[in-house]
């Protein structure tokens, strides 16, 4: 072998192995962010027996996270654009495991909803600075694909395992360890991040932060998505559901103003949704997250209330669907190379499709557990889980590497946002028409996102990369 090749071949050595340990960076940072949204649902009940939580005050335990996620997710990721993705890595990932453990050693409600809170601003760090390394790392698109299936498995892993994990531990060794088994992830997580992620360059033109745009669009998005959380309570006429409302709505409306006519340097540059990709990927993001999103809570409220399942026994039961996530988030890689993103789209959202239409019509006719969660379900969980991965694709496709920060922030926040529509929604129609109608819905949603992305999404192939 020649000089010229071997440094060649060691170049190339050192490059997989730099690509290896960003992708396992940002598994580790995905893991920890959407475990924790479905380890936390199984300890409400040893909650309010060991703290006091009152029932009107024990969804928050739950909401506290969920709120200041989705509010800084747009300004997170805006800020791995200002601050380079190594610094808001450790940010992100530091607020959020010392934040964890902060509620596990907790003694009040008042100090737990507060601790949840900052771990919630910590995974609005973390979820955008690991997609914007993923799409900064792999440039090829077949192989930003499978590293994006790869996250996107590992995901629902997380996912999958956390209500088994935390029913467990909730039920062995109290609801504490529940928030302290992934410290040590996150510090690992840290390590690597020091050890991995290069420290982002000084330079003269960096953008600055939009401040007045980040408190507007914060506190917009906060204010929609805590009166979509309070409706499935109070209902949609409330006050305490309309003032929010509309001030969220104003507040947003403020935002665009004032990104298009004032901000110098905006949190949000409006023509990033000039790119097709971009905007049609977040449309249809946003059905698919309002179909998918609520469906894990809904089959486990399902297999409580109709079957008598514990906590425990209920995760174990959802476990199925968790498994064919994974298996569905791991495909799509190959399906978006060989198909491309938006055929990838299609055909991921009809098999979901038709796993939600077989669990609306078991349910219907009250078929048994094998039908209506193990086999319809199975399918449901494969499609759905699948189809992220192109729609990532697609949402990051022709946006340059400065504002891969900001295209990763934008996507999670339609996300979030949809998945807190899309639950309070589903949840409406299940206490009014039962789960057989909810399902139904569910399945309307990806039904249409399918439609959406036949009419809407470019069709440019995703080609392997020699």
């Amino acid at each position: 072998m020649s000089t010229t090749a071997r440094l060649t071949k060691r170049v190339s050595d050192g490059r997989s192995r730099h690509e290896g340990l960003v992708l396992a960076l940002a598994c580790v940072g995905s893991f920890c962010v959407i475990m924790d949204a479905t380890i936390v649902s199984v300890t409400l009940p040893a909650l309010r027996a060991d703290l006091g939580f009152s029932p009107a005050a024990l969804p928050w335990a739950v909401n506290a996270y969920t709120l200041t996620f989705a509010g800084f997710l747009l300004l997170g990721g805006r800020c791995v654009d200002v601050f380079g993705r190594r610094a808001i890595m450790l940010l992100g990932l530091g607020l959020f495991t010392v934040a964890r453990v902060a509620v596990g050693c907790t003694g009040s409600p008042v100090l737990l909803l507060a601790a949840r809170a900052v771990q919630g601003v910590g995974g609005a760090l973390l979820m955008p600075v690991t997609l914007a390394m993923l799409t900064a790392t792999f440039t090829a698109p077949s192989a930003r694909a499978r590293a994006l299936a790869t996250w996107s498995a590992v995901g629902a892993a997380g996912a999958a395992a956390g209500p088994v994990l935390g029913g467990m531990l909730t039920e062995l060794a109290g609801w504490r360890w529940v928030f302290f088994v992934l410290a040590p992830l996150g510090l690992v997580g840290v390590v690597g991040a020091v050890r991995v992620l290069p420290r982002q360059p000084k330079a003269a033109d960096r953008p600055r932060l939009d401040v007045v745009g980040a408190v507007l669009v914060t506190a917009g998005i906060s204010g929609v998505v805590a009166a979509i959380m309070r409706s499935a309570a109070v209902g949609w006429s409330a006050g305490s559901v309309l003032g929010p409302l509309l001030a969220g709505f104003v507040l947003l409306a403020l935002f665009a103003l004032h990104q298009h006519a004032v901000a110098a340097d905006p949190l949000l540059p409006l023509d990033i949704f000039r790119v097709r990709s971009v905007r049609s990927a977040n449309v249809v993001m946003f059905l698919l997250g309002a179909g998918f999103l609520a469906s894990p809570v809904l089959l486990s409220l399902y297999l409580q209330d109709v079957h008598g399942y514990s906590p425990l026994l209920a995760g174990v039961g959802y476990l199925p669907v968790g498994v064919a996530m994974v298996a569905g988030a791991r495909s799509a890689g190959g399906f978006t190379v060989r198909f491309g993103a938006r055929r990838a789209t299609m055909l991921c959202c009809a098999i979901g499709a038709t796993g939600l239409a077989g669990i609306s019509l078991s349910l219907a006719v009250d078929a048994s557990y094998f039908w209506s969660v193990l086999v319809s379900g199975a399918v449901f969980g494969f499609g759905t889980a699948a189809a992220f991965t192109p729609l990532t694709v697609a949402a990051t496709d022709g946006v340059p590497s400065q504002r891969s920060g900001l295209a990763a922030g934008v996507l999670n926040t339609v996300r979030q946002t949809s998945g807190a529509v899309g639950l309070a929604a589903l949840s409406a129609i299940a206490l009014a028409a039962g789960y057989a109608a909810a399902f139904s819905a569910c399945t309307g949603c990806l039904v249409v996102a399918c439609l959406v992305a036949a009419v809407s999404m470019p069709g440019r192939r995703v080609r392997a990369a020699r």
